[in-house]
């Protein structure tokens, strides 16, 4: 794969870089592939069945591909389902997927919007009052959906993976996660920059449930699950399991020896990300929301197009023009292509959804990463996403 190709969709995209070794198995692999338009090339089956192939590595225990789009489409699976058996890939598995979750709350805001039950330009404090300490200047809920609030992080047990890792069971009330996140203060003015956190969504979470009067998941399930007929997908709250097929997710763990084991991950609650990270789905299920949506079958027109728009902000870290939306993110592929979507990562999983505006070419993968909360773009999703595009 180009060296430049990665490093330029790297400075893109933060997934994770795998760093274990593990025994190699032989790779199990599907595709099929169906021309639907001349005016958009064909997904590349064989660099996308190379993009997988050799799975288990040292990178990834399996993947799940789904490439769409009026060029035509290609399904994909490779590795193993648990490391014990060896037992294939389910290519239908359901997976964690991670921050993909935000894509769903920011649809249901932008919804209420539509309805005119919330106006993106009133402050948060406005819908629920006292929140927010006073020491807080307005946060509207716009600023809210682009990470442009100043809300600083909640804490958690700890930042290392043997930390969360003994805290997986824990249940998490999302008002004491933001109780913890205020007490530090704004760490900026609203609308001043732009931090990727959590926390922001955390408290639309709170909010959907204030305009809705039902549960943030229910709202969810009404407004978005019930109506695309989504229904491998769903929020576990405070149950740890995935059920239904799915696939083992391992983390890469460096023992006092020096040498790697791989710590199986696939059970661990999710309550502290609930509107921000809860969700579980499936390839096919993430494939039919990123159509509808980017259709205006889910979000209609305007308020779709806070999707599509960056805030004129730096980014709180880099110091680089913005790159998050309302619950999407743009990506500039190597190429030129402007593509958005959403990347996930939770402890054995890496998730993505992603799309060229006029659906020409749309990507949905899980990739088993052994690192999948690693600071670099997991290798195998990078190989993926470089082959799903290529044009």
């Amino acid at each position: 794969m180009r060296t430049t190709a990665r490093v330029a969709l790297a400075a893109a995209l933060v997934l994770g870089l795998a760093a274990g070794a593990i025994a190699p198995a032989a790779a199990e692999t599907a595709s099929s592939a169906t021309a639907l338009s001349t005016a958009v090339p064909t997904p590349d089956a064989e660099a996308l069945s190379a993009a997988i192939a050799g799975l288990p590595n040292a990178d990834a225990t399996a993947a799940l591909v789904r490439v769409g789009g009026t060029g035509g489409s290609w399904t994909g699976s490779a590795g193993v389902a648990d490391l014990e058996t060896g037992r294939k890939a389910m290519e239908h598995a359901r997976f964690r997927a991670g921050s993909v979750t935000k894509t769903f709350t920011a649809a249901v805001v932008l919804q209420l919007a539509a309805e005119g039950k919330v106006d993106l330009n009133e402050p948060v404090q406005t819908y629920l009052p006292g929140l927010l300490p006073d020491t807080f200047e307005p946060v509207t809920v716009r600023q809210l959906l682009n990470y442009t609030s100043g809300i600083q992080a909640a804490d958690g047990p700890g930042d290392s993976f043997e930390a969360l890792y003994a805290h997986r069971f824990d249940t998490v009330d999302p008002r004491a996660q933001i109780a913890n996140a205020v007490a530090k203060g704004p760490e900026f003015s609203p609308g001043t920059k732009q931090h990727y956190l959590n926390i922001d969504y955390t408290v639309l979470g709170l909010l959907i449930e204030k305009l809705t009067g039902t549960s943030y998941e229910q709202a969810v399930r009404d407004r978005i699950l019930k109506p695309l007929g989504l229904r491998h997908t769903s929020f576990p709250g405070a149950d740890p399991r995935i059920h239904g097929p799915h696939n083992h997710g391992y983390q890469a763990v460096e023992k006092p020896d020096g040498s790697t084991e791989l710590v199986d991950v696939t059970e661990w609650c999710s309550t502290d990300r609930r509107a921000a990270g809860d969700i579980i789905s499936t390839t096919a299920d993430l494939e039919r929301f990123l159509f509808a949506l980017f259709r205006g079958e889910v979000v209609p027109e305007p308020q779709l197009e806070e999707m599509f728009t960056l805030p004129k902000v730096k980014d709180f870290a880099s110091g680089k023009s913005a790159q998050f939306t309302a619950g999407l993110s743009r990506i500039v592929l190597p190429d030129g292509t402007v593509a958005w979507g959403k990347t996930g990562g939770r402890y054995g999983y890496n998730t993505a959804i992603g799309a060229t505006r006029d659906l020409s070419r749309t990507l949905v993968y899980s990739v088993n990463s052994i690192d999948a909360k690693g600071e670099n773009m997991n290798p195998v999703a990078m190989d993926i996403v470089l082959a799903a595009f290529a044009r």
